[in-house]
């Protein structure tokens, strides 16, 4: 029997586990991979995680992990022109950083703080609190699980979405793939999003001499856009490629009585944007915050309404950067003349890097 039950291990659900087990909830996370492993991300944190990192005292071991200070976002249009904008500097900037490094370590921290985890464990049944029972059953490979809180925290294609009948209709229109590459020479500490004919490319160094290469495209151009990065960057048509999709997916009620959603599982992001991670740990906290409150014994309504408000309140006035980055894929060449006429208003791209970057 658990306070709180989490259903991904991912920067979302691990942030949620932990500001719970470290409020003395007893906290049980549920994940259906074995860390660590890798995910397709643009691999950036941007400045506005690390104050939650602090809170998760992680700072300082996210800084001694393998990764890269961001210096700079170099847009690279159709033609090969190219524009620059540089990223602020400090002690908190944008990083690059494998997600398999940094999600292994805020997991790690939710179980320190007391969180149960289950890892390699797919939730298969879910049973809502009813008439006879007030607690969720958990059914998951093989085990069974009560808790009185549920929390979805599985991506945008979530289990607990889909059954809980809440998962809209996915639309597959674009697809994604990512790998890591060794770092080319002289690539220096930037990211790079480069419009091609086929879709966009988004690189980035992460530490350790590697490069996160991630492809966006439709998928009838994605073979010759996969086609273009072997060509450029001497790639094996035997590289081993991770992919997701969808890209865009209707967004959730993040609150529903003792059901909470946080990161994807509620709001799909870009995986490329910058800003995915930041969203994933944001939420998480706010969850917490909601279900510490309920806990307490207030009102559970009141509580709902009060998370749903301040979720609504993290992504306002954000998502048009989604839509940014899926008319780039759909109309590559529309995206690139937008490019060049920036050449003329420079504050546009300094806008949208403050935006993913704030």
């Amino acid at each position: 029997m658990f306070d709180v039950a989490i259903v991904g291990g991912g920067p979302a659900g691990s942030s949620c586990a932990a500001f719970c087990a470290k409020a003395d909830l007893r906290t049980l996370l549920l994940e259906r991979e074995i860390f660590p492993r890798e995910k397709v991300c643009g691999d950036c944190l941007n400045p506005a995680c690390w104050p939650i990192l602090s809170r998760l005292q992680l700072a300082e071991h996210v800084r001694r992990l393998p990764h890269s200070v961001l210096e700079r976002v170099e847009f690279i249009g159709i033609g090969g022109r190219t524009l620059t904008v540089i990223l602020p500097a400090g002690d908190e900037p944008e990083i690059a950083i494998k997600r398999s490094l940094f999600d292994q370590l805020i997991l790690s921290r939710a179980r320190e703080l007391g969180t149960i985890i289950c890892e390699g464990s797919t939730v298969t049944a879910l049973t809502a609190p009813n008439a006879v029972t007030r607690n969720w059953t958990i059914t998951a490979t093989d085990r069974t699980f009560e808790s009185r809180i549920l929390v979805a925290a599985d991506g945008r294609n979530s289990t607990v979405g889909r059954l809980r009948g809440l998962l809209p209709r996915i639309e597959k229109e674009r697809i994604a793939l990512q790998t890591h590459l060794p770092l080319p020479h002289d690539f220096g500490n930037r990211v790079v999003l480069q419009f091609l004919p086929e879709g966009y490319s988004g690189q980035a160094p992460v530490g350790d001499g590697e490069l996160n290469l991630c492809l966006v495209s439709v998928p009838r151009q994605m073979a010759a856009l996969r086609n273009w990065a072997e060509v450029r960057f001497g790639i094996s048509p035997q590289n081993s490629w991770r992919t997701i999709t969808p890209l865009t997916r209707a967004s959730i009620a993040t609150a529903h009585g003792s059901l909470f959603l946080v990161g994807d599982a509620a709001q799909v992001v870009e995986p490329f944007t910058g800003e995915g991670i930041y969203y994933a740990l944001a939420s998480g906290e706010l969850a917490a915050d909601a279900i510490i409150s309920q806990n307490n014994g207030r009102d559970k309504a009141e509580i709902a309404a009060a998370y749903s408000t301040a979720h609504a309140q993290l992504y306002r006035g954000r998502l048009w950067i989604n839509r940014l980055a899926r008319a780039a894929v759909l109309s590559p060449r529309v995206a690139s003349i937008l490019l060049e006429a920036a050449r003329f208003q420079p504050a546009l791209l300094r806008l949208l890097t403050a935006k993913i970057v704030r």
